[in-house]
């Protein structure tokens, strides 16, 4: 008898989780060759990535969308659009995750519109929307319209869902973008059971699902949660997120079916801990963080996509996608893993953790209500200030060496790396000339949407009604539907909702965050603000000022505000507008404010078209003088182009030392104004 056969038959394993990758680039035809190559490679469900212009309600060829087209997903901008991405792949067979907020009514209807197109029974259709407007204020900032008219949209999909297309999860309560923005995991698992909060009472309020419904509602309800590297505690977080879940469904709104109670969860692991620095190490960060939502049982995530190993780095092509899908596969299918039942079941050192988490979410929940809810702690400032400062304390931590992050702070010798040894084909880059063949379709389809083979309907007709129905209280679902059907655009449908809801600027969390770096005797942050005073008296002037500025459409705001925070304690006036502005208005405050620096955050992939514009508009402005500073996911052979441009610095993730960041900028400061350098003790 074998070894194997004396300890009894193998046991009967789960089934594993979704396999997911986070894809999208380009266009529809190719996002869809991309789409059926992964799942011929063993991927069990479809995650889109959508572009920019996308995600926040515009065309292809709007002013802000330059630059954006296709870089960091597909541009979907109708129903011909649509069409194309899922061409050859059955959606009444698929399990699809679209990561879509502001916009996600509408990417909904173009989805369901082509799955009729199929032939499908939409009451078949499995997937989610994330559709979580609260954390695009947060962290994402994808936002369009403001908290109430946002909170409606949410609302009626919901509703409209629940009733429609039962199998689907209407929202993904996002908590993932949290920790993306330095949440502890205490306001990661508080700020999303509040958005969650607000979201059911909403529905509940709505009078659109009776009591009686509420939990399927409730049962429909999917969160999106981050992973970290703190394997441990990640996963103890978890358990708490779900046994608080459990509580306030049951207690806050009565549902009695424990199904419809059970925290339901897909994930995508930590991005915000990927290093450009040895980024061979970020693999294993991948796997660590993948075993924290999926060791526990009785806690383990429903679906998982891991991001890959160069994302520090840019795009990543199809080979690294597969290497973090190949992570999931021997998980699953070579390790023992699904055979146990929950292994930490009985554990004094889990549920100890779990308990503290439990017990100080509570707390900062029941703070949260008592300022009126997710919403108001929205638009009063508070959750955003709390987030910046978070992150400004765990920078603070890295660049005093108390957290360590191997091959940056420490560790940091290294041999060769032959995964980067070419960089310019490590990672993707999307063919400039994509954004001029997508602008090109989107006219064609404009001027013939009418015409054979489609005949749509004309769109204005149906635009009217939407904004008619926003105007009113009905549901928004039906109107939006009749716009996909006659072919209206995404910058059509959003426009029209424009006119009516208003825009939305988002608090940006800066001007209230505390000191993050106290400038103690004999610290670099007391040398910095030494340089700065010392700059500013040799120019006259009362206070460095400068400019921070965020061109284009991307959200991701976390480094900026990091860096706007930072440039405020080191003693500058700080000029901050928040996301998704044109060069333009950037060159416009930078003349405004006189200013002494601008600072430019890119993270998207835009800035080779972006940066150069601002340059030549402030030339034109007359103000060369102004050394502009690029920061973001900037691949070195983009840097030397920026660079050579007159761009006076660029700085990339390795660049962690933010205080050491500011130091230079006072540099380039000085050299742009002729003065000498100053000397700093080392």
């Amino acid at each position: 008898m074998t070894e194997r056969q004396s300890s009894g038959a193998r046991r009967e394993k789960d089934r594993p989780w979704l396999m997911r990758t986070y894809a999208g680039h380009s266009t529809a035809e190719a996002s869809n060759e991309l789409y059926r190559r992964n799942l011929a490679k063993g991927q069990t469900g479809l995650s889109v990535a959508f572009d920019l212009p996308t995600q926040t309600g515009y065309d292809s060829d709007h002013v802000l969308a330059r630059g954006e087209v296709g870089r960091v997903g597909v541009p979907i901008a109708h129903l011909g659009d649509m069409r194309r991405l899922f061409q050859d792949i059955p959606l009444e067979q698929m399990n699809t995750s679209m990561t879509i907020n502001a916009t996600a009514m509408w990417l909904l209807a173009l989805y369901q519109v082509v799955a009729e197109e199929q032939g499908a029974d939409i009451t078949l259709l499995q997937g989610t929307t994330q559709n979580d407007i609260v954390k695009e204020y947060l962290s994402r900032g994808t936002h369009v319209f403001p908290p109430g008219p946002s909170l409606r949209l949410t609302t009626d999909m919901i509703a409209y869902t629940v009733s429609h297309m039962p199998k689907w999860n209407p929202i993904n309560i996002c908590s993932y973008h949290l920790q993306e923005a330095g949440a502890t995991p205490v306001q990661e698992i508080a700020y999303a059971m509040s958005t969650a909060i607000a979201v059911l009472d909403a529905v509940r309020d709505s009078g659109q699902v009776p009591q009686e419904r509420m939990g399927d509602v409730v049962g429909r309800i999917s969160f999106f949660v981050n992973a970290g590297v703190r394997f441990v505690e990640e996963m103890c977080k978890m358990r708490a997120f779900g046994r608080i879940w459990d509580r306030v469904t049951r207690e806050r709104y009565g549902i009695e079916n424990p199904k419809h109670r059970r925290f339901r969860y897909g994930v995508q692991v930590n991005s915000l801990g990927l290093t450009e620095a040895q980024p061979e190490n970020n693999v294993q960060r991948i796997v660590l963080e993948m075993l924290a939502v999926t060791l526990s049982k009785d806690a383990r995530a429903r679906a998982v996509q891991l991001p890959a190993w160069n994302e520090a780095l840019g795009l990543p092509r199809p080979w690294d996608q597969q290497w973090s899908l190949r992570m999931q596969q021997v998980l699953a299918y070579e390790s023992d893993l699904l055979e146990y039942e929950d292994i930490f079941e009985g554990s004094k050192v889990i549920e100890a953790k779990v308990g503290e988490l439990v017990e100080e979410s509570f707390t900062e929940i029941e703070r949260i209500q008592e300022m009126g809810g997710a919403m108001a702690a929205v638009e009063s400032g508070y959750l955003k200030s709390q987030l910046v400062s978070s992150h400004a304390e765990r920078r603070g931590r890295i660049e005093s060496g108390q957290e360590k992050i191997v091959g940056v702070n420490v560790f940091e010798t290294t041999e060769p790396n032959p995964l980067t040894a070419d960089l310019d084909t490590a990672i993707q880059t999307v063919d400039p000339a994509v954004e001029a063949r997508v602008i090109a379709s989107l006219q064609h389809w404009r001027d013939t949407r009418y015409q054979p083979p489609f005949n749509h309907p004309r769109p204005c007709k149906s635009l009217e009604r939407l904004k008619e129905a926003a105007k009113g209280t009905g549901n928004l679902m039906e109107a939006t539907l009749e716009c996909a059907r006659a072919g209206a655009t995404t910058g059509e449908w959003a426009g029209a909702l424009r006119e009516v809801f208003g825009e939305f600027r988002a608090p940006t969390g800066v001007s209230s965050a505390p000191v993050a770096v106290p400038a103690e005797e004999g610290s670099a942050m007391s040398e910095v603000r030494r340089k700065v005073d010392l700059t500013a008296r040799d120019l006259g002037v009362g206070k460095l000022r400068f400019l921070v500025g965020k061109p284009g459409l991307d959200g991701h705001s976390n480094g900026a505000e990091q860096i706007a925070v930072r440039a405020r304690d080191a003693g500058f006036e700080v000029v901050y507008q928040g996301i998704r502005l044109t060069p333009e208005q950037i060159v416009d405050a930078a003349v405004a404010e006189d200013v002494h620096a601008v600072g430019l955050s890119i993270l998207s992939g835009s800035h080779a078209q972006l940066v150069p514009d601002v340059l030549e508009r402030l030339r034109v402005a007359g103000a060369t003088d102004i050394p502009v500073i690029a920061g973001g996911i900037i691949p070195g052979g983009d840097a030397e182009q920026l660079r050579a441009a007159g761009v006076a610095a660029v700085f990339t993730p390795k660049d962690f030392d933010i205080t050491g960041i500011i130091g230079r900028i006072v540099d380039e400061i000085r050299k742009a104004n002729k003065l000498d350098p100053l000397e700093v003790p080392a």
